[in-house]
């Protein structure tokens, strides 16, 4: 199983990494890491004055939001492809104002992988269980 460190660790390694497949644990590790630095410098743009009340996000998180922004459509495209899905539906979360596609995205996002190899590579699991 992939750890905090090492899924944070993969997430920048395969910055630009669309192709293949990403576990559970790399994805919601990630995406806790990201909700975690968010909420710390959300905070320091609140001590800064940095931040935008109207907007509800700041300089300094809106820059790290910018900086995780590409890691983070990789790890989900690969996570969508764990599941046998394309990547292609996260855009989803374009129109995540409505309940139904935020429900659907976060439901495949909990999906247990797809075992064996699929159309997008091989399990991964059997490259973290040594």
């Amino acid at each position: 199983m992939v750890s905090f460190t090492d899924a944070v660790r993969l997430g920048f390694q395969r910055y630009f990494d669309f192709r293949g497949r990403s576990t559970r644990p790399e994805f919601w590790w990630f995406a806790l890491f990201i909700l975690g630095v968010r909420v710390i410098l959300t905070l320091v743009d609140m001590r800064m004055g940095t931040s935008n009340q109207m907007a509800q996000n700041g300089l300094i998180s809106g820059l790290f939001g910018l900086g995780v922004l590409i890691p983070s459509l990789a790890l989900g495209a690969r996570r969508l492809h764990d599941i046998n899905k394309s990547g292609w539906w996260q855009l989803l979360w374009l129109v995540s104002f409505l309940i139904i596609p935020m429900v659907v995205l976060l439901w495949w996002a909990a999906k247990p992988s797809d075992e064996g190899i699929s159309n997008h590579g091989s399990d991964p699991r059997q490259h973290t269980s040594q």
